[in-house]
């Protein structure tokens, strides 16, 4: 059987989350926050909806680890969450999943070197109180 590994992608907006999550894992296996926001192809993001989002998100995680459990591993054995994460209790959710699913749980943190900005228009001063308040664990 394949190992399960859950890896929790991190960092700011525009850092590069979703970019690098799709180029290191097949896009069935990655998700985030910002898909439940895709209509027909578009990005709509409402932040009325924030949390409905992210409640879909770990959702879509649940059902991906118990079709892996019932398929005696031939399905998600790797699944990948890429959201902002930039607290620990926003992370906590996921890997009580991944303990109780038995996945080994990975964090990569994604920084902006490129000089990216973010393609949501996140504000600026909305930015800054997310790196103020980013938590590394080591």
């Amino acid at each position: 059987m394949l190992p399960k590994i859950l890896t929790l992608v991190r960092g700011l907006p525009g850092s590069g989350k979703s970019t690098f999550a799709n180029w290191i894992w097949a896009d069935y296996a990655v998700f985030e926050a910002d898909k439940y926001f895709m209509v027909d192809g578009e990005y709509k993001f409402d932040p009325s909806k924030l949390k409905e989002a992210h409640a879909w998100c770990l959702n879509e995680v649940k059902s991906k680890m118990e079709e892996n459990k019932e398929s005696q591993g031939r399905y998600y054995p790797e699944i990948t969450v890429s959201n902002t994460f930039t607290q620990e209790w926003e992370m906590k959710p996921y890997i009580d999943l991944a303990n109780q699913y038995g996945y080994t749980i990975f964090t990569i943190i994604v920084e902006n070197r490129h000089g990216n900005s973010s393609v949501h228009d996140v504000p600026e001063e909305t930015m800054k109180k997310m790196k103020d308040r980013f938590e590394i664990k080591l």
